[in-house]
């Protein structure tokens, strides 16, 4: 680690959240014509690779000079009053629960926009792309690193409309009615959120996520705080998404472009379950007490929902969408998030966080696999992919193959990788939940969670066979041709994209204490009330 200023610092926070909209700003206009290399197009793409490098650069920069001694204190903080009436403040700061999420997320809008230069989306104008990329990074790295509630629920928001637009003008087949309910279900989630905020802010009479962590709900009756976790809970599960909230995910995952699944999957998610974390359970102890089992056990009916319904996708002949299927394996993984929250405890905790950062690496590497096999094939149907004319990858592409075979793996929990890690402590935090808690009801939510991770590892290694192996006769319906054509293995701007996802889902899943050795302290902090 290096020694950087506390100004530094906070320069290079304010920085990671404001560039973004600085170069989405400077990506509409046409770019001057000593810069425009072999066309505009080019250019404006080329400026979305350089400004979110500049922030990937930056925030490894923060998290090289983050102390890692004291990782549950709030660094690099800014504080500045903004709208005095109301006490909101301009707070921005990071500990060890947000930093990760804050890397995690300059990263893969890096891959996007460095895939995305070799690789353009079929659509509208590049600069349009750029500008919404970039609108979009912002928000989401702002969500992790604001402390004040109201600016929360502005970061939170912010990313809606250009995942939209992203969506709906560069996204696939029935794009429009994906986007619609996309939109439609955050907004409405985010309605009842935001009165949850509101009500918390005005009855502590601050919104200041620190204080009120500190204060630890001490300031709120019950019954406040049980209203509080309801409201502001339904806006934070329709983001994670939690069954039943979740059915808008399948159709904007199927119809986005690939850079659109691959953020919404790997950081959009994850405000969701930050947001609990950061402020349903230090803000309101007593209200998450009480909502706590059913949390649990939405969660672990989204873990079998999600793998059931990735079965049914999976079989011969179901026609099944190979990007809706991972989209429902999200709903999957995202129940073993929360199901850790709904523990209460530590050690669960800590799992739902290293899960929420395991799933953004393996589900991104995924859908760019998955976008990569569509523009080959020009379909995603398992069906096509599997049939006589189909993959086979392990013959025809084995590095493709390879890949898609190791970001299975890794999605099914195999010991030694990122995915394992997480779930296994969210299990082991249900296993034996915070006092007050009904240990009998969680050890029931515990297997059945357990029995999810078999059938996730079902679903998982059938598409591995038929994708990868081919079929051994022709799906139903399908008819014998000659030869499958050539098909393109892995080339290069892809393995620059997909590297670091591969490199990071290992180094995780082999030293997983460098990330909980930055979140438990955290995590131990927060649960006690701000008392390290």
């Amino acid at each position: 680690m290096i020694d950087i200023s506390p100004s530094v610092m906070q320069f290079l926070l304010a920085f990671i959240v404001v560039a973004p909209l600085l170069g989405a700003a400077t990506a509409l206009p046409p770019a001057p014509p000593g810069l425009r290399g072999s066309s505009p197009d080019q250019a404006v793409l080329r400026h979305g690779v350089t400004v979110t490098g500049a922030i990937l650069i930056a925030a490894i920069v923060l998290a090289l000079g983050f102390d890692h001694d004291q990782p549950s204190r709030m660094q690099a903080t800014t504080d500045i009053s903004w709208i005095a009436a109301l006490d909101v403040r301009i707070h921005l700061g990071v500990d060890g629960i947000s930093l990760p999420l804050l890397v995690l997320t300059a990263l893969l809008t890096f891959l996007c926009a460095l895939y995305s230069y070799f690789k353009p989306p079929a659509g509208p104008s590049p600069r349009a792309f750029v500008a919404l990329l970039l609108v979009l990074e912002s928000g989401t790295l702002a969500t992790f690193a604001v402390l004040d509630l109201l600016l929360f629920f502005l970061a939170f928001e912010m990313v809606l409309i250009p995942m939209y637009f992203l969506i709906a003008r560069w996204g696939g087949a029935e794009r429009q009615a994906a986007a619609w309910k996309f939109i439609l279900y955050t907004l409405l989630g985010s309605v009842v959120m935001l009165l949850g905020l509101l009500l918390v802010g005005l009855q502590a009479g601050t919104f200041d996520m620190v204080a009120l962590a500190t204060d630890n709900g001490s300031g709120l009756s019950k019954s406040v705080q049980v209203t509080a976790v309801l409201a502001i809970g339904i806006g934070l599960a329709v983001k994670t998404p939690m069954w039943p909230l979740h059915s808008w995910l399948p159709d904007a995952h199927t119809a986005a472009p690939t850079v659109g699944s691959v953020l919404l999957a790997g950081v959009m998610l994850k405000m969701g379950t930050y947001g609990f974390v950061r402020i349903v359970l230090p803000i309101a102890p007593d209200g998450m007490r009480t909502f706590a089992p059913y949390l649990a056990a939405f969660a672990v009916v989204g873990i079998i929902y999600g793998s059931l319904a990735c079965l049914a996708l999976a079989r011969r002949g179901a026609g099944g969408d190979l990007k809706r299927l991972i989209a429902y394996s999200s709903v999957g993984h995202m129940g073993f998030v929360l199901l850790g929250i709904a523990s209460m405890t530590p050690t669960g905790v800590n799992g739902a966080l290293f899960a929420n950062v395991a799933h953004g690496l393996i589900t991104g590497l995924l859908f760019f696999l998955v976008g990569a096999l569509k523009d080959r094939y020009g379909t995603a149907d398992l069906d096509t992919l599997a049939g006589a004319t189909g993959a086979a990858l392990y013959g025809r592409a084995p590095r493709l193959g390879g890949l898609l075979a190791f970001a299975a793996v890794a999605s099914l929990g195999l010991p030694g990788l990122a995915g394992f890690w997480g779930e296994m402590l969210a299990m082991f935090g249900a296993f034996d939940p915070a006092p007050g808690l009904s240990r009998p009801a969680f050890l029931t939510f515990t297997a059945i969670a357990c029995f999810g991770t078999l059938l996730t590892a079902a679903y998982l290694l059938i598409v591995v066979r038929r994708v990868c192996m081919g079929a051994t006769r022709p799906a139903a319906g399908a008819e014998e041709t000659g030869p499958a054509p050539e098909l393109a293995d892995v080339q290069g701007y892809e393995l620059a994209a997909w590297t670091p996802l591969v490199a990071l889902t290992v180094l995780a899943g082999l030293w997983p204490a460098v990330l909980l050795g930055l979140t438990d302290p955290a995590v131990q902090k927060l649960l006690a009330g701000g008392k390290s």
